[in-house]
C-alpha cells in the first residue's frame, strides 16, 4: 500500500463521513472484523490500542487490506504511543484528550491528529494547536443540539462526534454539521462477534453507511 499523506487521510473522512471504533478484548478477530465492516461500506477504521496486541496487529492488517481501509489507531494518550502507532501503519491518530505533544508528533510524520475534546474552549485550543478535526466525546452526554450550538458562533469548527453515536443518529450529527462521526458498540454487537457471526457487522455497516447517504443527500 502507497501511504497516504495526512492530506489524503482527511479528505478521505470528509468524503466517507464515518470511521468505525474498534475496542475489542483481543486482537485475533481484528481481521475479520475490519473485513466485515469494509464489506458494509465502512473504510475507515480506528483500532483502538487498548486491545491487547493492537499494534503489533496493525501492520499486518494494512498489508493485508491494501487500499481498501485507512487504518487509525485510537485511545492515544501520549506522543510516544502514537509514535508507535504510526511506525505500525496509522495513519489517522485518535485520543480521549488533547495532548499537543500528540498532534505535533503526528504532523511530523504527516499523520491526521484528531485530539478528543469536550468544552468550546478545549476545542478550539485543539484546533489553534493544529488539529485537523476534534473528537467531541462523549458526544451521547451532548447530543446533536450541541454541536448545533458550538458552530453557531463558531463555524470554522472542524467536528467528529464520538462515543454513543449509533447508525440511528449518525445522521442527525451530520446536519448538525460534524464532519464525520465515530460509531462504535452500535457496529460491534458483542455477543455476534463471540459466536463469529461477522455478517451481523456488516449488516450493521450497511445501516450506518445507508443513513449517512440519506444525511449527505439532504446537506446538498
Amino acid at each position: 500500500m502507497i501511504p497516504r499523506s495526512r492530506l489524503d487521510s482527511l479528505r478521505t473522512i470528509e468524503r466517507e463521513r464515518a470511521l468505525a471504533v474498534v475496542r475489542l478484548e483481543d486482537a485475533a478477530p481484528l481481521l475479520p472484523v475490519v473485513e466485515a465492516l469494509a464489506a458494509g461500506g465502512v473504510h475507515i477504521v480506528e483500532i483502538t490500542v487498548t486491545i491487547p496486541g493492537a499494534l503489533e496487529a496493525m501492520a499486518p492488517l494494512g498489508a493485508k487490506l491494501g487500499p481498501r481501509v485507512l487504518i487509525g489507531a485510537g485511545s492515544v494518550l501520549d506522543a510516544e504511543t502514537a509514535r508507535l502507532a504510526i511506525l505500525a501503519g496509522a495513519r489517522f491518530v485518535v485520543g480521549p484528550t488533547f495532548r499537543p505533544a500528540v498532534v505535533e508528533l503526528c504532523h511530523r510524520y504527516d499523520v491526521l491528529a484528531i485530539p478528543g475534546a469536550y468544552t468550546p474552549t478545549e476545542i478550539l485550543s485543539a484546533l489553534e494547536a493544529g488539529a485537523d478535526l476534534v473528537k467531541v466525546f462523549p458526544a451521547v452526554a451532548l447530543g446533536p443540539a450541541y454541536v448545533r450550538n458550538v458552530l453557531g458562533p463558531l463555524p470554522h469548527l472542524r467536528l467528529l462526534p464520538t462515543g454513543g453515536v449509533t447508525t440511528e443518529n449518525a445522521a442527525e450529527f451530520l446536519d448538525a454539521g460534524a464532519v464525520a462521526v465515530g460509531v462504535g458498540g452500535a457496529l460491534l454487537d458483542g455477543e455476534a462477534l463471540a459466536r463469529g457471526d461477522y455478517p451481523r457487522v456488516t449488516e450493521a455497516a450497511r445501516r450506518l453507511t445507508s443513513a449517512i447517504s440519506a444525511a449527505c443527500g439532504r446537506s446538498r
